[in-house]
């Protein structure tokens, strides 16, 4: 395997062995003597390749396999088939060296003690990992002036709000300066307004530390801020690889004309294309319309209407992703 990468991955896969069985008393019983069994397949040979400092979006619906892949990737499952080197380690084998390069965070998981303060379980951590005292209080500091942490992490957790935990979790997970983070929806739940520090302090992170990110979310804001590349992957199999612009072109060819009218009359834009969302802000009203046809279109609804406004957009990358899950 090549080992310039910072993730390399080759053929993985994960099957499990799921049990089942009909409704009803007579199937609970029979189940109970003889059980019967199907498998389930939640990454099928997936590939891909991540370079040193590179950040990641990892893409797909529920079910797609995201989140058995990062955990195959920090160790805590073992794959069924296939490789995976993560600086140069293979993720399974659990050794220190590793572990101490790497860390995941997991949005709808707790890594904090509840009942004491986060700042208890950051010298656990330090325990943990071996720190020495000057490391571990410039780490602090850094991730201080990053987070705004030091009000914070002297309540106990359970007396934090959702985005100050999550603030919390993020720097227990780098006290260590981890070379790698997979960061498994790290803004789910939050407010508009935490979603944004975390992003911002992502970005900082990965400018000053040089961490390569793997990052699973179903807010697409997160990826558009932090990603240039993204990697999707769909009932287990890898179904993109590559930058998000390129994406929007291959897989949705098409852009959004948004036309504000000055008059109340009621006009069919569907004569021009695909209606789509309209903004009540704006007063705008959109049509969905092939990347080729956009110059023809727009000379023609200038023409014909009384436009007051016009503009030209790129679909919402949601849009995109939902095209590429269902192609």
């Amino acid at each position: 395997m090549p080992q310039s990468a910072a993730i390399t991955v080759e053929k993985l896969s994960k099957t499990y062995q799921v049990s089942e069985r009909e409704g009803g008393f007579s199937a609970a019983v029979r189940s109970f003597f003889k059980r019967t069994y199907r498998d389930v397949r939640a990454v099928d040979t997936v590939s891909f390749q991540i370079e040193p400092s590179e950040v990641v979006g990892f893409l797909g619906p529920n079910g797609a396999g995201k989140t058995t892949t990062l955990k195959m990737l920090s160790g805590l499952l073992h794959p069924t088939g296939g490789q995976a080197r993560v600086l140069g380690y293979t993720p399974w084998e659990l050794k220190r060296e590793y572990l101490s390069s790497m860390t995941l965070v997991m949005g709808q998981r707790n890594r904090l003690s509840w009942d004491i303060p986060a700042a208890d379980s950051f010298l656990l951590n330090q325990a943990i990992y071996r720190l020495p005292d000057a490391d571990f209080k410039r780490t602090l500091a850094e991730l201080d002036e990053l987070l705004d942490l030091k009000e914070i992490i002297k309540k106990p957790v359970r007396n934090l709000s959702l985005g100050e935990r999550m603030k919390c979790e993020l720097a227990a997970g780098l006290l260590h300066r981890p070379k790698v983070l997979f960061l498994d929806e790290p803004t789910i739940g939050l407010d508009i307004t935490a979603q944004v520090r975390i992003r911002e302090f992502l970005k900082e992170y990965n400018r000053r530390s040089g961490a390569t990110i793997l990052l699973t979310s179903h807010y697409m804001a997160d990826v558009t801020a932090l990603c240039e590349r993204v990697i999707i992957i769909h009932q287990g199999k890898l179904k993109y690889d590559g930058g998000l612009n390129d994406l929007a072109r291959k897989i949705a060819p098409f852009k959004l004309i948004g036309v504000r009218l000055g008059d109340s009359a009621a006009h069919d834009l569907s004569r021009y294309g695909k209606p789509a969302q309209a903004d009540e802000e704006s007063e705008m009203s959109f049509i969905e319309v092939r990347a080729d046809q956009v110059t023809l279109v727009t000379a023609r609804l200038l023409a014909d209407l009384p436009v007051h406004d016009i503009t030209i957009t790129d679909p919402p990358i949601e849009s995109v992703i939902e095209q590429a899950f269902n192609g």
